[in-house]
């Protein structure tokens, strides 16, 4: 049996004539798609248990950073999931619980511009050189991160490039760290990650003012980050420095 999508946007059972690879989006679906689309997958309690947030991460590190990406509450079908929505036109697919069901769906969804073995394998990257990066092998995690680049995946890049970064950043690299977190914004501009990293380099360099834009650009984009300890510890940092300057 193969799940379908009906004139409803329902899901429904069908039975193939042939083998072939079934589209989690019919191709109806997929002709109402927009440029406003989005995704939302159901991180209720039974959803949650059934894995929804790791595909909630899978999908936003696999997909172009114009395609919007969100948790939400039940969709029902509670015990089908890990459940999601694709808006427009309202489709929900269930059973979506690893992420190459994630990126089949994406390539269902966008197209021959998605390659999703190419995509996953540099999620496979991107995931194994954070692992370094948690470890303190920042050498190691640059040229995963590096190699994850080099593969071009249409989505995700820039968190690749901000994730090296960081990496570069913790080397002493504060040049390649500045570059790759303008690289983040230039492929994401709404992405406030990116100026936060650029900030870091900026702060390293000792370009106080430069590191304040920064932080305020980011802070616009994502006026919640505010409350967050780390932005705290950082605008503390930064008010020391220019309290510094003002008196010298």
């Amino acid at each position: 049996m193969a799940v379908s999508f009906s004139n409803t946007g329902i899901l429904t059972a069908s039975t193939p004539r042939r083998r072939h690879r079934h589209k989690l989006i019919s191709r109806r679906a997929m002709a109402s798609v927009t440029e406003e689309v989005e995704i939302r997958v159901c991180v209720n309690r039974s959803c949650g248990r059934q894995g929804s947030r790791e595909i909630l991460e899978a999908i936003s590190g696999l997909a172009p950073h114009d395609l919007a990406v969100a948790s939400c509450g039940c969709l029902g079908r509670c015990g089908a999931g890990p459940n999601l929505v694709v808006l427009p036109p309202g489709s929900i697919v269930s059973h979506c619980g690893t992420a190459t069901r994630a990126a089949q769906l994406l390539a269902d969804l966008l197209g021959p511009k998605f390659d999703a073995e190419r995509n996953l394998e540099a999620l496979a990257m991107r995931k194994m050189g954070e692992k370094e990066l948690e470890m303190k092998n920042f050498s190691e995690a640059v040229v995963l991160f590096s190699q994850a680049i080099d593969l071009e995946p249409s989505g995700g890049c820039h968190l690749i490039y901000r994730s090296r970064s960081v990496a570069r950043l913790a080397m002493g690299d504060n040049a390649g760290a500045l570059d790759d977190a303008e690289e983040a914004a230039n492929i994401a501009p709404k992405y406030p990650q990116a100026y936060l990293s650029q900030g870091d380099a900026y702060m390293a360099m000792e370009k106080w003012t430069a590191a304040e834009k920064a932080y305020l650009n980011a802070l616009l984009i994502d006026p919640s980050i505010r409350r967050s300890k780390s932005f705290k510890a950082r605008i503390a940092k930064l008010q020391e420095k220019l309290v510094a300057l003002e008196a010298a």
